[in-house]
């Protein structure tokens, strides 16, 4: 066996080019910093957390006001990145969160709005129908909470800014370069290679998403692994209806707690998918066939709260969330080893925030104040049998506050 190969010292190594993953190296780079990340695959790729050509971003953020700051940070530097890269990432279309009044997803979201002052409406159903004719079927008793800041980016296009930033900003980044093993000493890290090259940098950046638990093993107990299935459907739509300057981007809350969700046709499409729900699963072994059970679970969706609206099934495509017990990210220290940060399990709701979370991951490696807490992402929360682990969930209470009534 040849002798393994060595890397220059670099000041960061990450592990993982995906969303978190390249948003870290395009802000640390950028900040003058030697940077090496590697990827499994070949980032954007749709093995992971990051494809499926778009993700909601919304203000009146529902699981937790405590996410609003960190929102509005990541509204402003994807405007940047558009403006640096060229590229068109963010489409505004306005969001439309429904449900019952005391659905967790309406009083979350009317809870955002009140405690951070967001211009967002609250809708009957009635106004629902009239606002999105022949579109919206809302039940009597049903209401939607309008956040006219709400959107759809596009990961793949989000990503390949990122890391083109990166690069023009002198990071080195390898794609089919897969991470095997780590270690860690005060001053240095270095990183093993499936092909026996190795890495050595002064600290590291483990980004994995799905394969967080292989790299780090004590994660494993505190991190689940879920099989998600994204769809794409006809619209059956004479007059464009559900464009993004005519169809908002919508969440919506029945049946006891569960949501499915929806994207306005950028050319692919009307996107649909059920949030969660979704069967425990070995990154290493994720059945990517959809069946044909799954189609017509959500066209039964369809057909009740859209009717009339999703045509022929066009394709499917699976996607992986990568959850903590309580919903809340993990963001933070290794326990063990100060100059190693963990990063990327986002359960779900993460894409959003990259931005924003790439900046304060760079803000930790360096030392600096960080702009906003992230203390509900430390890691010993999920260790600790005494920590407060209270769910990400939409609110406890009901508020209207600046949330108007339409």
């Amino acid at each position: 066996m040849p002798a393994p190969t060595r890397d220059r010292e670099f000041d960061i190594a990450i592990v993982g080019l995906g969303a978190i993953g390249s948003a870290a190296a395009y802000h640390l780079s950028r900040r003058g910093l030697a940077v090496c990340g590697v990827d499994r695959f070949e980032p954007p790729h749709d093995m992971g957390s990051s494809h499926g050509s778009s993700r909601i971003i919304r203000e009146a953020y529902a699981e937790d006001p405590l996410y609003v700051p960190l929102l509005q940070r990541a509204y402003e530097l994807w405007e940047e990145l558009e403006h640096a890269s060229g590229r068109h990432l963010l489409t505004h279309c306005g969001g439309l969160m429904l449900g019952e009044p005391e659905s967790e997803l309406v009083e979350g979201a009317q809870l955002s709005a009140r405690q951070h002052g967001l211009d967002c409406k609250l809708l009957s159903a009635e106004a629902v129908r009239q606002s999105w004719p022949d579109t919206f079927a809302p039940a009597a008793g049903t209401v939607a909470i309008f956040d006219p800041r709400a959107g759809v980016l596009a990961p793949e296009s989000c990503i390949e800014a990122l890391l083109d930033g990166a690069r023009a900003a002198g990071a080195r980044l390898r794609a089919g370069a897969e991470a095997v093993a780590w270690s860690a000493e005060a001053q240095s890290v270095q990183v093993e290679l499936a092909d026996g090259s190795r890495i050595e940098a002064r600290q590291l950046l483990l980004a994995a998403g799905p394969w967080m638990a292989r790299l780090e093993p004590a994660l494993a107990q505190h991190l689940q692994v879920t099989r998600q299935v994204m769809h794409w459907f006809e619209v059956l739509d004479p007059g464009h209806r559900a464009t993004p300057e005519r169809f908002p981007a919508f969440m919506w809350e029945h049946d006891s707690r569960r949501i499915f969700y929806g994207f306005p046709d950028q050319g692919e499409g009307l996107k649909v998918a059920i949030h969660h729900e979704g069967e425990s699963i070995d990154p290493e072994h994720v059945e990517r066939d959809v069946t044909p059970d799954e189609v017509a679970r959500i066209r039964a969706l369809l057909e009740r709260y859209l009717p009339g609206v999703a045509g022929a099934w066009l394709r499917s495509a699976v996607c992986l969330y990568t959850n903590t017990a309580d919903g809340h990210f993990l963001v933070d220290r290794h326990p063990e080893h100060p100059n190693v940060i963990l990063a990327s399990p986002c359960s779900g709701h993460g894409f959003k925030f990259v931005t924003a979370l790439g900046e304060a991951i760079a803000d930790l490696f360096e030392h600096r104040r960080l702009r906003f807490s992230i203390e509900p992402f430390r890691f010993d929360r999920l260790t600790r049998p005494d920590a407060n682990r209270t769910r990400v969930r939409a609110g406890s209470a009901r508020f209207v506050g600046s949330v108007r009534d339409v």
